[in-house]
């Protein structure tokens, strides 16, 4: 997510997975799920789907910031979108961090398609800014996320608490009371973008607990009928909630009191924020196709359309791209909107992430020691291969 009230969201902004899931979340798999393979692992059509429409609605969300100033239809939609796009994309990486553990193979793969596109694209969009905007004095600093690196290390820390939520008897509770806290310390600060991560913990560990079914239960047909006038509704309500209501709370990344509003106001946000956003991501889901569709491949490619998609937004905000007065008529933004998801659509394809896999999935072999119970397998392997060449001799 993009800063609209700090200029050109250089300290904040939103992603994800799949494939060797290049954002560290594991390929979703499901016995059920049609035979469509990648790498040789079965795939659930559904999940993939919800990740491309998630991030097709980030792209779009991005592509209304410097216009929804303009026009407050356009503002009650932005925020209706922010409401949920995030956390579903965050649910579904929690929900595929289940299995997660200090195994070395995992903590290699969170290394290599987490932490090192962070370094990655942390350094890359300081540069940019330098270079497009014209600002040489563009600090890079890896202890402050630009813009939309936000995920990336706030992905990092939770999948490397996972198992304390595991092992946690109430981890929903004990996440929503720590989102809480956060709201009422300020001084938490910009590091690791903090509150961030904190914030929206909950909708991570709502994610580890959730179980297949639950997924089942929002995919009914009576809650797709529900969810028509549940959004409708939502937008009617952030209408009128435009003028009245502080957008940067959608954003969870300040404590209430750097809103300027009174500390026991952010407690109540959370849990008043949480509810809504659950209710809003539930009807989303509830609209996601369970079958193959044309885009369900592209479901694979997020993290790069995620990531990548920042440089001609921000290109756009340096550049004055969307200054022209015909961007702020209803058919100028009808026409940023398709172009947003057609430009994040192409950016997931497999031509794209050829081009940028040495940046998001590095293999960095040479960086890692062999596991010992790897290697102690691969021999005991040829030692069978070799026993059976000598019986069959």
């Amino acid at each position: 997510m993009t800063n609209s009230l700090r200029p050109n969201g250089d300290r904040r902004a939103p992603l994800p997975p799949a494939q060797s899931s290049a954002d560290g979340v594991p390929s979703p798999r499901s016995p059920q799920s049609p035979q469509k393979k990648q790498n040789g692992k079965q795939r659930d059509a559904f999940f993939d789907n919800a990740k491309y429409l998630a991030i097709v609605l980030v792209a779009m969300g991005h592509a209304w910031e410097p216009l929804k100033g303009d026009s407050r239809v356009l503002e009650a939609a932005y925020q209706v979108v922010y409401a949920f796009h995030m956390p579903a994309f965050i649910i579904i990486s929690g929900y595929f961090s289940r299995s997660f553990d200090m195994r070395p193979d995992r903590l290699k793969r969170l290394i290599t398609g987490v932490a090192v596109p962070y370094i990655v694209f942390e350094t890359a969009y300081p540069l940019f800014k330098r270079f497009i905007d014209n600002d040489p004095h563009q600090e890079i600093s890896l202890l402050d996320p630009w813009y939309l690196t936000w995920f990336l290390c706030a992905l990092f820390i939770w999948r490397l608490t996972t198992p304390i939520w595991k092992m946690a008897r109430w981890p929903l509770p004990l996440a929503l009371g720590l989102a809480m806290l956060a709201t009422v310390s300020p001084e938490i600060g910009d590091d690791l973008d903090l509150q961030r991560v904190l914030q929206f913990l909950p909708f991570f560990v709502l994610g580890l607990v959730m179980k297949p079914e639950h997924f089942h239960m929002v995919r009914r047909r009576s809650v797709r009928i529900a969810s028509v006038p549940v959004f409708a509704a939502a937008l009617v309500f952030s209408w009128w909630a435009v003028p009245r209501m502080n957008t940067a709370w959608f954003y969870h990344r300040d404590a209430a009191q750097e809103l300027g509003a009174p500390w026991w106001t952010g407690p109540v946000m959370v849990l008043a924020m949480f509810g809504c956003s659950l209710v809003l991501t539930a009807c989303f889901f509830a609209w996601v196709p369970r079958r193959h569709m044309w885009f369900t491949a592209l479901g694979a490619g997020t993290l790069y359309g995620y990531l990548l998609h920042g440089f001609l937004v921000k290109a756009g905000d340096y550049q004055g791209w969307f200054e022209p007065t015909w961007m702020h008529q209803p058919l100028g933004e009808i026409a940023v909107t398709v172009a947003a998801a057609a430009v994040v659509t192409a950016l997931c394809t497999k031509p794209v992430r050829r081009v940028f896999r040495f940046a998001m999935e590095p293999k960095m072999e040479w960086a890692f020691k062999r596991d010992a119970a790897e290697v102690a397998r691969e021999r005991q392997s040829a030692e069978r291969r070799e026993r059976e060449k000598a019986t069959v001799g």
